[in-house]
């Protein structure tokens, strides 16, 4: 592990799905299997020359022609390969990370908090009872307003009032899971399995970040 512990650091991932794992008391624990890294470090943020202090890492080798030319001049400029995903992940010692140089799943360790971020799955368009777990209207006989909004605020303004709880666009939002425990860390696999679900659809990207709250 490079960082210290406790130290700001993060690692992209893809999340596989869900699974249970038994521990040595035999209790079932719902763990996530995030495969974490390996990333590759493709640029550095300094807080002389940028105001802050990040690494940009990069996830998924893919062919040159698979990204935009003004960003595999990029990576050609930084002397790294062209990677599916480039994000920057705040690291307190960057200094301890060179450009191309590899970061993997044994950034973290087992009993470590860290925060997951993802993007939610998209839903579509979706009413009130769905979006915002609103009740709903009487399911008697000849009751006509089952799913139904009603009222949702004074009309005085003539207009929408802003946050009033309608209809629209469900998911496809960035999420953050905090507070969630690493529970094992398998460095051959690149696979990091954390207490809990996460937000996203399998396959999806995620980036994992030591908690801010613990």
């Amino acid at each position: 592990m490079s960082a210290a512990k406790g130290a700001q650091k993060g690692i992209l991932g893809k999340k596989l799905g869900m699974m249970q794992l038994i521990v040595e008391d035999g209790r079932a624990i719902p763990v996530t299997v995030i495969e974490a890294g390996p990333c590759v470090v493709a640029g550095k943020r300094t807080q002389e020359k940028d105001g802050y202090q990040s690494l940009q890492l990069g996830l998924g080798i893919v062919k040159e022609r698979r990204v935009t030319r003004p960003v595999a001049g990029y990576f050609k400029k930084q002397g790294v390969k062209a990677t599916r995903y480039l994000r920057e992940v705040k690291f307190d010692d960057i200094d301890a990370y060179a450009v191309g140089q590899e970061i993997k799943a044994d950034l973290f360790a087992e009993g470590e908090v860290v925060d997951v971020v993802g993007t939610s799955k998209g839903k579509g368009f979706q009413g009130t009872m769905k979006r915002h777990r609103f009740g709903g209207g009487p399911r008697s006989h000849g009751s006509m307003t089952h799913r139904q909004p009603a009222s949702s605020g004074s009309t005085d303004a003539a207009r929408t009032l802003k946050g009033t709880k309608k209809p629209g666009h469900m998911g496809d939002v960035r999420v953050t899971a905090q507070g969630l425990t690493v529970v094992k860390v398998d460095v051959p696999r690149n696979l990091i399995l954390v207490k809990g679900s996460v937000p996203g659809a399998a396959n999806s990207l995620v980036i994992l970040k030591n908690s801010v709250k613990a």
